[in-house]
């Protein structure tokens, strides 16, 4: 049995992260998110493979908020930096029974996790039995067909100074071992990724009792410089980097 656990990588995860997220965190993800959800409308969250809380400290901390990850070291660190001692953290796996006993939360969310974690199903099963009827269910992801490790990469056409982006598998379901040091694979750390098409999400959330209500794919702000910097700025302004789905529980 592969452990998906993010555990054993806790420190590496937390040096890359930090305390308010990665860059894409700060830039991209955590503002989109504030304009895709309206949270004047939210109470409670739940906030599944929450790592060290980052999504916490972003949201009023009047609100009702749970968070739950499987790393007890990225729990014990999220409950040290909490906005609302009010605010609970729970060590668990998302995607099997949670330890909690609310059934109506506004909004769950997954941000940057589901594509970590091998039970898919599980994790939108959960999302449904804790959300209240038309509550709301928002995923975010690495992009599904763009972003998939090892077999997706950036290429260049000199002739026609285009850089393009090159898939070389997209429907199979895949199972790709990330090294947190790739310089000493035999050595590091290996976390997981679990690659699924775009269908196959959908089909999980259709089959939990969930309808889209929007998908939205996003771009890297970032801008280069130099002689190439047209043609990495046009494919970077065209291949998005995350995708966030957006769903209702019926």
């Amino acid at each position: 049995m592969i452990n998906t656990s993010w555990e054993k990588s806790s420190k590496w995860y937390k040096k890359i992260v930090g305390d308010e997220g990665h860059y894409f965190h700060q830039a991209v993800i955590l503002p989109k998110i504030k304009y895709l959800i309206n949270f004047d409308e939210v109470n409670s969250v739940l906030d599944l493979a929450c790592g060290q809380g980052i999504f916490e400290r972003q949201i009023d901390p009047k609100k009702e908020y749970v968070g739950i990850d499987i790393s007890k070291s990225l729990i014990e660190e999220a409950l040290q930096k909490r906005l609302n001692k009010n605010h609970q953290y729970l060590v668990s796996d998302v995607s099997r029974d949670l330890p909690i006993k609310k059934y109506d939360f506004d909004l769950v969310t997954i941000i940057l996790a589901l594509q970590n974690i091998r039970n898919a199903n599980g994790v939108a099963k959960n999302a449904f039995k804790h959300l209240k009827t038309g509550g709301k269910f928002l995923i975010v992801l690495n992009h599904p067909m763009f972003r998939i490790p090892r077999q997706s990469s950036w290429g260049v056409d000199n002739n026609n100074k285009i850089q393009y982006r090159r898939i070389d598998r997209y429907m199979s379901s895949l199972e790709i071992p990330i090294a947190t040091n790739p310089g000493k694979f035999q050595k590091s750390e290996i976390t997981w990724s679990f690659h699924h098409p775009l269908s196959e999400y959908c089909q999980i959330l259709f089959e939990n009792g969930f309808v889209i209500e929007k998908i939205e794919e996003w771009i890297s702000d970032k801008k280069s410089t130099g002689s190439k910097a047209k043609m990495e700025d046009r494919s970077r302004a065209e291949i998005p980097m995350f995708m966030a789905v957006l769903a209702v529980k019926k």
